[in-house]
Formats: structure tokens, sequence, C-alpha cells
């Protein structure tokens, strides 16, 4: 049972699902496995939880809006 784990910050519900059918279906066809043997655990972080640069992201944030993704 292959397992994907993903971290990152605060999701909605729809973005999860989005994320969870999106992995699975990438992974599923790049290792040949069927989609249904894949699980999925989503780690959310808090930006009070997270520091950046040797502050907390919260108030990164607050100061200078969100972060880009790399």
């Amino acid at each position: 049972m292959p397992v994907i784990s993903i971290e990152a910050g605060k999701m909605d519900k729809n973005q999860k699902e989005a994320l969870i059918q999106s992995f699975t279906k990438s992974a599923s066809e790049i290792l040949h496995i069927p989609e249904q043997a894949f699980v999925v655990l989503i780690k959310e972080y808090d930006s009070d939880n997270v520091g950046a640069g040797g502050r907390m992201l919260s108030k990164v944030i607050a100061e200078s809006g969100p972060m880009p993704c790399p």
C-alpha cells in the first residue's frame, strides 16, 4: 500500500479533495499501481506553528501578504 504524505498550511475541504485526487491519479499513472492502492495523508500547519526566517509565519504574512510558492 503506497502512502503519499502532504504537509501544508490550512486548506479547505475542496482543496484537500483536489490534492488527494490529483496526487493519487498522478502517482498511479507514473507507478502503474491502481489508484485504490494509495493512501493519502494530509498534515496541516497553522501559520502560528511555522517559523520563517526566525519569525512566526503568521507575523510574516500579516506584514507582507501570503508567501509565494517556490
